[in-house]
Formats: C-alpha cells, structure tokens, sequence
C-alpha cells in the first residue's frame, strides 16, 4: 500500500481520498485511530456496485480486548470536488455493535474518478459488563474528580451544606457561599483578592457577572472536585472563561480537550474563535484543518459569510491562507 491508503482523522471525522478505481479492484486503507479502536476502510468496485466497508479492531493487541464498539456515524460518498462535488449519503448507522463483519454499505452504481469516503461518527459506546446501559466512550467521565476519595467528598459537602462558608459569590442571577481558603488555593487570582486589601476582602464577597447561577455552581464543583460530566458539557464555555479569567490552569486545559472532541459543521467557527480568543493552539489547529483539510469551509456558505463579517481579521486572514494554501495544492 502507498499514501494512498492513509486516512486523515479527527476525533469523529474520517476521510479516504481514493482514486480512480478500476473495475473488478479491492482496496483497504491504513488504520486509523478513533475512540479505543483502530479502524480501517475498504471499497470495492464490480461493474454493478460499489461496496464500502468500515470494521474496528482492539488499538493495544498487548492489553485486554476493548469491547465491540456500539457506533452511530453517518457516511458519506464525496465524488469530485467542489464546486461540483456530488454527495451520496446512507441514511445513517445509529447503536449498531460493530463485530468482525463491520459496517458495509453497498451502492447500486459504479463511482469513476477519484472520490472521498467520509464516516462522521456521532457517538461511540461500550456495552456494561454488568448488563447496564451501554456508556459513551465521549462522555468525558476524566473530568469528574475522584469524589469518592474521602477528602474530596469533605470538600463538596463543605460547599453543598454551607458549612463554615466565609464568602459569597453573587453571579447574574444569584449568589452561593463559599470558602477563601480554598478558592485561593485554587487561584492566584482569588489568594490576591483576598489578600490585599481589595473590596472583596472588605465585603468578603466576588462579584462573577458574566456567569449564570448554574455556570457558577459548576464552577465552584470544579474548584471543590465534584463536577460531573454532564455540568462540565452544559457549561464548557463559561467554565473556559472562568479558567482563563482566574488563571486555574487545569480547568483552562480540561476544557481544550474536551472542545477538541466533538468538533462538527454547526460549531467549527464558534470553536475557532474561542481558540482564537484564549489562545488554544489544539483547537485553532483542529479547527482549522476541519474547514481547510475536510474541505467542510464550501458547505457553510451562510455561517461562514456571517463568520466574515464578524470575526477578528487576522483570524480571518489565517483561514483565507488555509484556504488559498489548500486550493494551490490540490
């Protein structure tokens, strides 16, 4: 096999730039790597169909088995390019065990010339060892602490019972109470409101305006080792605002990882501009290959025209040189 059976991968895009392909021909990609599985792409050309197959196997052969994916994706047939690129979409996999036989999806035409096969997986998960429900491998489940460990469960019942709180928070649409201590031991910022001889010292409360209620509990989780995944998703962006803003540097980085993972079509320039904004190298670049690499730039005519208009113009200028840097070099 040459580059041409390399894959280029995101964390849930795939896309096989195959050429022409000869009547009665088989070919298979290089893995590549999504989720906990090395994946790898196949086509095959009869003069009726064309056959495209997906199938996963184990990333780490040395470790225990990781189990079968149960995936969601939708694929996609790109042939040509654009602007006169013509698309076949499958309706669409959704909860499927993919087992040793995989994914194949039959196409009752014969494709000439070069053209794309792209898989956007929507979600993956394992099945329960226990007969539960089946889990997102995408569930961030890292960013929930060891709250189990005894100290941390101290910390969240010290906040969640109001015990010995010494500060109030006063956020948009409300106010919480808790503790100098261990806000300053979160954030320098915090240690020097409160060390100096500031308003915040004085009144023993923090004025966060631009959180809502529910963002500022979710900071606060944060801070006290008690965030679950599902806050941290709800509040991903102000809880990436507050990092950066009280300078608590494993929240900043916590929330970059976690951008990085469900890049798509409707959020990539929102994501691109947050990278932009608080300077996140990995998700400027993630996001930049995305519209540039993926070529997905030519199928938001309206959001990008209002992303034209609206964003900061060097940023414009690095995507324009993605663009023209791309198109010289097909």
């Amino acid at each position: 096999m040459t580059d041409g059976a390399r894959v280029e991968a995101a964390p849930r895009l795939a896309q096989w730039r195959v050429d022409a392909l000869p009547c009665y021909t088989y070919r298979k990609s290089f893995p590549f790597r999504i989720g906990l599985w090395n994946w790898y792409l196949s086509v095959e050309r009869n003069n009726k169909q064309t056959c495209v197959k997906l199938f996963a196997e184990n990333s780490n052969p040395t470790k225990e088995a990781a189990p079968a994916p149960i995936a969601s994706f939708v694929t996609k047939l790109l042939i040509s390019f654009p602007p006169n690129q013509k698309t076949i979409v499958h309706p669409g996999i959704f909860d499927k065990q993919l087992r040793h036989d995989g994914f194949v999806w039959a196409i009752d035409s014969t494709v000439t010339g070069r053209f794309v096969i792209e898989i956007e997986f929507l979600d993956l998960k394992v099945a329960d060892p226990s007969g539960g429900e089946p889990a997102s491998i995408w569930a961030s489940q890292q960013i929930k602490q060891s709250s189990d460990n005894t100290a941390l469960s101290a910390l969240a019942r010290m906040l969640h019972e109001d015990i010995l709180t010494d500060i109030t928070i006063n956020a948009a649409d409300g106010s919480v109470r808790a503790h100098r201590a261990i806000l300053s031991t979160r954030s320098p910022v915090f240690r020097s409101m409160f060390s100096h001889d500031l308003k915040e010292k004085e009144l023993s409360t923090v004025d966060i305006s631009d959180m809502s209620l529910d963002a500022c509990r979710a900071f606060l989780n944060y801070i006290y080792g008690d965030l679950h995944s599902e806050e941290f998703l709800t509040n991903r962006l102000a809880l990436l605002r507050a990092a950066d803003k009280y300078d608590i540097t494993d929240l900043k980085e916590a929330c970059h990882e976690s951008l990085l993972e469900d890049i798509d079509t409707g959020n990539v320039l929102e994501r691109l501009q947050t990278a932009h904004l608080y300077r996140l190298p990995k998700l400027k670049h993630s996001c930049l290959r995305f519209l540039v690499d993926f070529r997905k730039v030519y199928d938001m005519h309206d959001d990008f025209n209002v992303f034209l208009q609206t964003a900061e113009r060097d940023l414009v200028a690095e995507v324009f040189h993605g663009v023209l840097a791309a198109w010289n070099g097909r």
